[in-house]
């Protein structure tokens, strides 16, 4: 054991701490990465921060490589960018992204790393997981030019999937939040902005990330006839209550579930995740994503930083932690 490290852990619920680790030396078909930035994924981090994870939900929502179980103790993360310090020669000094959890340096298999695109800096290459979601969620929902959409929920993944849509040809989208000065935001996006009470009905597709019942059901009552909800919300083990009754049935209208463990069922047949991440590595070419980075601190303050994320204390889109 030649490499000493420290990582984030959930000890059990609303505590987290710094703990040492001891790394073995990689191996031939390994690498071993210095962490420069780890994103927080607040929306699910929350709930694993204040054990919400459902217990039979929990081998479906590990992350690949989580340490412990739910609630605790757990090492839990998956947005981490660092450099490569030993490894294969055509590695050793590149930028890569890694599902990894929140800690200074780390071993993993090779092919477990991406290289990250020489211009999209290593701060934003954070939010590769998070746009790899939101382009699973455009594979289940398949937007057609002229659709009228709307993303209920101006998070991470929402921004996501909005900036995504914004950049498709003649897609009318809306953001909508309750929020009001998320509409900032969607003017850097290239989106209209509205919050619940101003929004236009009559869309074809309706992405939904807030995670809250008032948000699924105006998500369902701003549908056209036929019109489908995408929904990328985890709620953790809270219940959740919408009316049925009015459009629903008369309109056919339909909730889907769109989930990045695996493949959309419509490019599932030829494209794998490491493609599927590759093109979220591509997409965060474009710099507008850096409107997402809204909030930074070192590592040495991630156990205080996650309490108040968990609890909404902390309003930045995509916490940004840095590493010395």
């Amino acid at each position: 054991m030649v490499h000493d490290a420290l990582a984030f852990w959930v000890c059990r619920p609303e505590v987290g701490e710094l703990r040492p680790v001891s790394l073995s030396e990689p191996g031939p078909e390994d690498v071993l990465v210095r962490t420069a930035f780890s994103g927080i994924s607040r929306g699910t981090e929350s709930l694993v921060f204040r054990g919400k994870v459902p217990p039979g939900q929990a081998d479906a929502m590990r992350a690949p490589f989580q340490e412990g179980s739910f609630p605790g103790p757990v090492k839990y993360g998956y947005l981490n960018v660092g450099t490569v310090v030993a490894g294969p020669a055509g590695l050793v000094g590149r930028t890569v992204f890694c599902l990894y959890p929140h800690q200074s340096t780390y071993v993993v298999p090779a092919s477990a790393v991406h290289v990250v695109p020489a211009d999209v800096p290593a701060r934003r290459a954070v939010l590769a997981g998070t746009v790899e979601t939101a382009v699973n969620a455009l594979w289940d929902a398949a937007p057609r030019i002229g659709d009228r959409v709307a993303v209920i929920g101006a998070g991470m993944v929402g921004c996501c999937v909005a900036r995504l849509l914004a950049r498709m040809p003649g897609v009318q989208v809306t953001l909508v939040d309750v929020d009001p000065a998320r509409a900032s935001i969607a003017a850097e996006l290239g989106t209209t902005f509205a919050v619940p009470d101003d929004a236009r009905d009559g869309c074809d597709i309706v992405f939904h990330t807030s995670a809250t019942a008032a948000g699924l059901q105006l998500s369902l009552d701003l549908l056209a006839t036929e019109g489908e909800v995408i929904e990328l919300s985890w709620y953790g083990d809270d219940p959740v209550e919408v009316r049925l009754g009015g459009t629903f049935h008369s309109g056919r209208l339909a909730v889907r579930a769109s989930q990045v463990g695996r493949v959309a069922p419509a490019r599932r047949a030829n494209r794998t995740t490491a493609d599927r991440l590759a093109l979220a590595l591509d997409l965060l070419r474009d710099p507008v994503f850096d409107a997402l980075l809204s909030g930074h601190s070192r590592f040495a303050e991630l156990p205080t930083v996650m309490a108040r994320i968990a609890h909404g204390r902390e309003p930045a889109l995509c916490h940004v932690i840095t590493y010395e």
